[in-house]
C-alpha cells in the first residue's frame, strides 16, 4: 500500500526550514512531503520519500525550452532533447535505455516552452545507477556528427507525423502559437520547421549544451523508495564535481503586451475533413493570483460532457463534433484557447460565433454554484490521480519549481482552486478574455477554396524577439573514453519485490461478480462494470453497433436524461467512461470513497435502465460519422483499419470497431436495443472496485444497487468470434494524395488469449516491437532515422486476434521500411535471442505491468481486460509468473510459427506516386486502391 509522507520540510543551504503549508489543504488531499537543498554549483535537489513503493522516479528538469531556441533555429530545444539519450564520456549510445527499460523501468522526456524535462521510473534498487547516468549526460555529453544527423532525421519524421500527416496538425502545432504572440519567443512552434532543422550545425548543438545544460539551470527531483542519507551521498558524489559556468544564462525577458485589437485569420489546408475554428486569448503567468480562477473557468468551459462548450455546441445546437478549451500556463504570459471541430454541414462562422457567445456569457454573468463546485472537484480529483504515483508527485513538485519558482506552489495551487469564487471567475473572464484581445483562425478544407477566395499566410511575426546563439569560450568537445578506461555504472542494490494485488472475488445470487482490490494509500476508488459482449458481435454491414450502443447508453435512463447523468457524475469530480472492446463492454468512473455510493447508483442506473432515446441515437450517430471522417484523414489509422479488413476478410474481427459512414447509417434502434439487452445482464457482468474500499463494503454496495437485477429475456451466451480466413499474403496500397507521410502495416493472424503460447508470444512481441528498445524501433528509428517510432502488437482476444506492426515514414521510404519490418520478423524466428536482449525485453514487460498497478484505474483496467478475454479475475496473478517462465527457445519457436514474413498481409497508405513503382519491383501483383474508393465494409476493400 502506498503512503505519502506528510511532513513538508525544505532544506535550504545548510539550514532546515518548514515548507509552508499555510493554505489549508482541500479535502483529504495530503500535501506533498519533500526535502530540498541547493548544491554549491547551483543544482536544486528535491526528494519525496515513499517507503511503500517498489519504484523510484528520477526527474531532471532543465530551465531551457522552446522560448530559448536560437534565432533561425526553431525546434532546437526539442532536437536537443533527443540527443540527450545518446552517448557520454562513459555511457555508450542507447545505454541510458539499457539502464531503464532493461531492468523493467521506463524513461522519456518532453520539451515545453519553459523547460525540458527528463524522467525515469525504475525499480528502487537502481536509483544510484540513474543518478550517475543523469550526472553523466549533464557533465559530459558526447555529440558527434552521425548521432546528430540521425536524430535530426528522426525529428523531421516527428514533424511530418504530427504536423503534416495528421488532420489539424498545422492548426495546433504551428498556427496556434504564431497567432498568440507578437514579441515573445513563445510564438515560435516548439516542434520547429524542417528548414530550421536543416540549418542547424553540430557546433550549434554543442554550444547549446554548454550554455543551458548546467547545474545552476536544473532541478533534480527524486520520488519513491530510498534512504535519504544514501541519496544525499550519491547526489553529492555525482553532481557536486560538475562545475558551475562563469557565464550568465541568456534570457529573453521581453514581456508580451496584451493585444488591444482582435486579429482574424482564414486558411485553407489539405487533409482537413471538417472545418475548424480556434480562438486564442491571453492568460497570466502560472504564478499569478488569477491562475487558479482561470483553471476553474477552463474546467467550467470544457471538462466533461456537462461542460458549457459540450452542452451548447455539441449537445444542444449540434454545431460541433468536438469543442473544448485549453489553458497553457507558462512562466511568462500564457494562453487560453477555445476551439471547435465543426459538425458536417456546419460552418466555421457558426462555430466562431458560438464560441464567442460562450466567452461573452462568462464575462456578463456569474457562473452557478453547481458549476463552480463541479469544476473544483474535477481539478482536485485530477490532482489526486496525479499523486497516486511517485512520478506524478515528482512532476507536480518540479512543475511548481520551474514555472512558479516555489515548490510549495504545488500545494498552494490546490488551496487557491478550493477558494475560487463565482466572482473570481467572472473577474478573470473580463480581464483576460476580452474580444479585443483575441486572435482567431478559421481552418478550412482546401476544397472549400473557390474562385480565388482570400486566405492568410500565418507565420511567426517578424517582431518576435529571440536569443542569439553565442558559444561560450572554450566549449569542451567530449569524446568517449576507451572501453578499457570506461567507468561502469554502479551495481544495483538489493531488489525490492513489488506487491501484486490479490483480488477478492464474490458473487451475488443473480450471478453478478464483485472483484475488489484494496489499496488505501490515496482516497480514490475506480468502479468498472465489465459486460460480456463487444464489437465481435457486430453483424455484417452493421460495424460500429457495440461502440454506438456504449455511447448511447449513457445518454438517458428511465429516470435521468443525458444532461442529468452528466451533471450527476461530474458533480462527483468523475467522468463516466463507456466503451466497447472486441469481446467485452465497460462502464466506469473514478471518484473519492465518500462519493462511491452515489457513483455506483449512476453506474447501476445506466447499466440496468438505459432507454437508448431516438434523438440521442441520431446525435451520437452524427458524431460517430464525423469521427470516421477524421480517422480517414490519418494514414496510420487508415492503414490499421484496412489491414484488419484484409486480414480477416468478412469475419467480425475485420470490422472497423467504430464503424464506417455507411454502416453507422444502417444501424437501427432495434439493433442497439438487441446489443444492449444481450450484453448487459447480471450473470454476464462483473463489478470491479479498485482502491480505497474494503471487500465487505464492496459487496454491500453491490447488493444495494445490483442485487435485484434480473436477467433479460434477450440475454445471449457469449462465444468467441470466428477468426475468419485471411485474404492471403497480398500487398495493398491505398493512395492518399498529398499525405504528409506513408503508413506501413504488416498483419498476421496471432493467437487467442487462452492459447498456451500466450506468454511466449507476448515476450516475442516485446523483443520485436514492444517498446523503444525493441528491434523494429532500433532498426528503423535509431539506426536509420526513418521514423519517429516503429512498433508492433499482439492482441490476444477470446478468439485468434491479430499481430500488427505499423510504422509511419516519409513517403519515399515506404518500400525500405516494409523490407526492414519483414526482415526483423524473419530474424526473430530464425535464431535464438541473445541472453542479454532476452532478459532486458522480458523485464520491460514485468516492469510495465508493475507501473500499471500503481493506480486504481490501471489495476481496474488490467482486471477488466483479463475478464474481457474470457479468463477469471484472479488470472491477473498469473501474469508475472507466466512472463518470467518464458525461455529464449520458446520465443524462437513461437516467432517461427506466428511471424514468418511470407504470407503476411501488407497495407501501405500514403502518396502512392512516391513509392509504388519501387514497391512493384518486389510485389508485381500489388493492388492500388484510391482513398476515395476504399470500402472498409467490404472484404475486398472495394
Amino acid at each position: 500500500m502506498r503512503k505519502i509522507v506528510l511532513a513538508a520540510v525544505a532544506v535550504i543551504g545548510l539550514g532546515l526550514v518548514t515548507a509552508q503549508a499555510e493554505a489549508a489543504q482541500p479535502g483529504a488531499l495530503p500535501p506533498l512531503g519533500y526535502l530540498s537543498r541547493t548544491l554549491p554549483n547551483g543544482l536544486k535537489v528535491y526528494s519525496i520519500r515513499d517507503p511503500g513503493s517498489a519504484n523510484v522516479s528520477v526527474q531532471m528538469w532543465y530551465e531551457v525550452g522552446s522560448r530559448d531556441d536560437p534565432r533561425g533555429r526553431s525546434g532546437f530545444a526539442h532536437l536537443f532533447e533527443h540527443l540527450m539519450f545518446k552517448s557520454t564520456r562513459n555511457l555508450v549510445s542507447e545505454q541510458f535505455d539499457r539502464l531503464t527499460e532493461d531492468v523493467g523501468g521506463s524513461n522519456n522526456a518532453s520539451t515545453n516552452d519553459d523547460y525540458t524535462n527528463y524522467y525515469e521510473i525504475v525499480p528502487a534498487n537502481h536509483l544510484q545507477r540513474l543518478l550517475w547516468a543523469e550526472a553523466e549526460r549533464m557533465g559530459s555529453l558526447v555529440i558527434d556528427q552521425p548521432t546528430f544527423a540521425s536524430e535530426r532525421d528522426v525529428v523531421k519524421e516527428e514533424f511530418r507525423s504530427r504536423v503534416l500527416a495528421a488532420p489539424y496538425g498545422k492548426l495546433f502545432y504551428l498556427y496556434y502559437p504564431q497567432i498568440s504572440y507578437a514579441v515573445h519567443p513563445y510564438a515560435r512552434p516548439g516542434i520547429g520547421s524542417i528548414a530550421d532543422l536543416d540549418a542547424a550545425t553540430i557546433d550549434d548543438v554543442r554550444a547549446f549544451h554548454a550554455i543551458y545544460y548546467r547545474p545552476d539551470n536544473a532541478v533534480l527531483v527524486v520520488a519513491g523508495n530510498f534512504d535519504q542519507a544514501q541519496l544525499d551521498r550519491c547526489v553529492d558524489s555525482y553532481f557536486k564535481p560538475i562545475p558551475r559556468p562563469g557565464t550568465p544564462l541568456p534570457r529573453v525577458t521581453v514581456q508580451e503586451p496584451v493585444r488591444m485589437q482582435a486579429s482574424h485569420f482564414t486558411v485553407y489546408e489539405a487533409n482537413t475533413p471538417l472545418p475548424a475554428v480556434l480562438i486564442s486569448y491571453p492568460a497570466p503567468p502560472a504564478a499569478s493570483r488569477d491562475s487558479a480562477a482561470l483553471e476553474v473557468l477552463q474546467g467550467i468551459l470544457s471538462t466533461g460532457d456537462h461542460s458549457r462548450l459540450h452542452q451548447s455546441l455539441v449537445y444542444r445546437d449540434q454545431i460541433a463534433s468536438e469543442a473544448t478549451a485549453s489553458l497553457e500556463s507558462r512562466a511568462a504570459r500564457g494562453t487560453l484557447a477555445v476551439y471547435a471541430i465543426l459538425a458536417s454541414g456546419k460552418s466555421a462562422e457558426q462555430g466562431e460565433a458560438a464560441l464567442r457567445r460562450e466567452i461573452a456569457l462568462l464575462r456578463s454573468q456569474p457562473v452557478t454554484a453547481a458549476e463552480l463546485s463541479e469544476a473544483k472537484k474535477e481539478l482536485l480529483n485530477g490532482a489526486l490521480r496525479e499523486r497516486e504515483t511517485v512520478d506524478g508527485r515528482g512532476a507536480a513538485l518540479a512543475r511548481a519549481v520551474v514555472l512558479s519558482g516555489d515548490p510549495a506552489a504545488a500545494d498552494r495551487r490546490l488551496a487557491a482552486i478550493a477558494a475560487v469564487s463565482a466572482s473570481d471567475v467572472q473577474r478573470v473572464a473580463r480581464r483576460w478574455l476580452a474580444d479585443r484581445s483575441s486572435a482567431s483562425v478559421r481552418y478550412l478544407p482546401d476544397e472549400m477554396r473557390k474562385g480565388g477566395a482570400a486566405a492568410n499566410v500565418i507565420t511567426t511575426a517578424s517582431t518576435v524577439q529571440t536569443a542569439r546563439l553565442i558559444a561560450p569560450p572554450n566549449v569542451h568537445i567530449w569524446q568517449p573514453v576507451p572501453a578499457s578506461e570506461r567507468i561502469l555504472p554502479p551495481v544495483p542494490g538489493p531488489a525490492i519485490v513489488p506487491a501484486v494485488p490479490l483480488p477478492d472475488v464474490q458473487t451475488l445470487a443473480n450471478g453478478l461478480r464483485i472483484v475488489t482490490v484494496e489499496d488505501h494509500g490515496i482516497p480514490l476508488v475506480t468502479a468498472k462494470l465489465v459486460a460480456e459482449g463487444g464489437s465481435a458481435a457486430d453483424q455484417a454491414g452493421r460495424s460500429g453497433t457495440a461502440t454506438l450502443t456504449s455511447a448511447v447508453m449513457t445518454e438517458g435512463t428511465t429516470t435521468r436524461s443525458a444532461p442529468d447523468i452528466d451533471a450527476a457524475v461530474e458533480a462527483l469530480g468523475g467522468s463516466l467512461e463507456a466503451d466497447a472492446g472486441w469481446d467485452a463492454s465497460t462502464l466506469g468512473l473514478t471518484v473519492g470513497p465518500r462519493d462511491l455510493d452515489q457513483g455506483l447508483s449512476i453506474l447501476a442506473d445506466v447499466a440496468r435502465n438505459a432507454v437508448l432515446p431516438g434523438a440521442e441515437i441520431e446525435r451520437q450517430r452524427t458524431m460517430a460519422v464525423d469521427a470516421v471522417k477524421l480517422a480517414m484523414g490519418n494514414p496510420g489509422r487508415v492503414a490499421r483499419l484496412a489491414a484488419m479488413r484484409a486480414l480477416y476478410g468478412g469475419a467480425a474481427y475485420g470490422n472497423p470497431p467504430a464503424g464506417t459512414a455507411a454502416s453507422l447509417r444502417s444501424i437501427s434502434r432495434a439493433d442497439l436495443q438487441t446489443a444492449y439487452r444481450g450484453a448487459w445482464t447480471p450473470a454476464g457482468t462483473t463489478l470491479v472496485l479498485s482502491g480505497d474500499i474494503r471487500a465487505t463494503e464492496a459487496k454491500s454496495l453491490a447488493e444495494r444497487y445490483f442485487g435485484n437485477w434480473a436477467a433479460s429475456a434477450a440475454a445471449r451466451s457469449v462465444t468467441a468470434a470466428p477468426a475468419g480466413s485471411p485474404l492471403g499474403g497480398g500487398v495493398i496500397v491505398v493512395d492518399m494524395p498529398n499525405s504528409g507521410q506513408a503508413a506501413v502495416a504488416v498483419a498476421r493472424p496471432g493467437i487467442a488469449r487462452a492459447d498456451r503460447r500466450y506468454f511466449p508470444a507476448v515476450v516475442a512481441n516485446a523483443i520485436l516491437g514492444g517498446g523503444f528498445s525493441a528491434r523494429l524501433n532500433q532498426e528503423i528509428r535509431i539506426r536509420r532515422g526513418l521514423s519517429y517510432g516503429s512498433g508492433s502488437s499482439i492482441d490476444a482476444r477470446r478468439s485468434v486476434g491479430p499481430f500488427l506492426a505499423v510504422t509511419q515514414t516519409r513517403n519515399d521510404a515506404a518500400a525500405e521500411v516494409l523490407s526492414l519490418t519483414l526482415g526483423e520478423m524473419r530474424k526473430l524466428g530464425a535464431a535464438a535471442v541473445p541472453p542479454a536482449e532476452f532478459e532486458a525485453r522480458r523485464s520491460s514487460l514485468t516492469g510495465g505491468f508493475g507501473e500499471q498497478l500503481e493506480t486504481t484505474e490501471g489495476t481496474a483496467d488490467l482486471i477488466a481486460a483479463t475478464i474481457g478475454r474470457g479468463l477469471p479475475p484472479r488470472a491477473i496473478e498469473t501474469y508475472l509468473p507466466g512472463v518470467i517462465s518464458v525461455r529464449p527457445a520458446d520465443v524462437e519457436s513461437v516467432a517461427a510459427a506466428l511471424l514468418p514474413d511470407a504470407g503476411s498481409t501488407i497495407v501501405i497508405v500514403g502518396e502512392a506516386a512516391k513509392f509504388v513503382d519501387q514497391l512493384r519491383k518486389a510485389y508485381p501483383a500489388l493492388i492500388v486502391i484510391p482513398i476515395a474508393d476504399l470500402n472498409l465494409d467490404s472484404p475486398t476493400l472495394r
